[in-house]
C-alpha cells in the first residue's frame, strides 16, 4: 500500500517522483502549497513535460477524488488561477 504523496489518488508514480523532486513528500505539504504553486514549481522544473493535466490531477488529488471528477468549471476556474488560456483537458 503507498504511503506519503503517492497514497494519494490521482497522481501517478511520474508525478509522484516530480513532485519530491520539488521537495513536496507528502498530502498535507501538497495541500498547503495548493495545486497552482504546485503546477507553477513543476512546469518551472519539467518545462513542456508538465501539462495542464497535471494540474487537474494535482487538484483532484488534493480534494481526494478521481481526476475524472474535476469538471469543466473547476479546470476553468484552476487556469484563471494560473492566468492561462490553454484549453487542454
Amino acid at each position: 500500500m503507498p504511503t506519503g504523496i503517492a497514497a494519494l489518488s490521482s497522481l501517478g508514480p511520474v508525478t509522484t517522483r516530480r513532485l519530491a523532486e520539488i521537495g513536496v513528500h507528502t498530502p498535507d505539504q501538497l495541500r498547503a502549497l495548493g495545486s497552482v504553486a504546485a503546477y507553477r514549481k513543476l512546469k518551472f522544473r519539467f518545462g513542456r513535460e508538465v501539462t495542464l493535466n497535471t494540474l487537474y490531477g494535482l487538484e483532484a488529488a488534493i480534494r481526494d477524488v478521481h481526476w475524472r471528477r474535476i469538471d469543466a468549471e473547476i479546470k476553468a476556474m484552476l487556469r484563471r488561477e494560473l492566468g492561462t488560456d490553454e484549453q487542454q483537458g
